[in-house]
């Protein structure tokens, strides 16, 4: 299986999508609401916080604290390619 590619920028805006630019210069929209139910995300409920996303070193993940954060694979996957 293919590693995904890593990620470079994210930019979190306030409809609770992801803008996500990986390395091979490709840019997906990742939509967080369908996760807002589960209890481990709704911290993202609160626009000042899920604002604060941020990449981990290396490019492996989005993540707003220790426990909440995206894997490259989810967002490569399941996000939509960006206009």
């Amino acid at each position: 299986m293919m590693q995904p590619p890593r990620i470079k920028k994210v930019k979190a805006k306030d409809d609770r999508y992801l803008i996500v630019e990986f390395d091979n210069h490709v840019t997906k929209r990742y939509d967080v609401r369908p996760l807002l139910s589960r209890e481990m995300f709704h911290l993202l409920k609160d626009p000042a916080f899920f604002r604060a996303a941020k990449v981990d070193t290396g490019g492996y993940a989005v993540y707003w604290n220790e426990d909440i954060d995206l894997s490259e694979n989810e967002l490569w996957t399941n996000g939509e390619l960006a206009d």
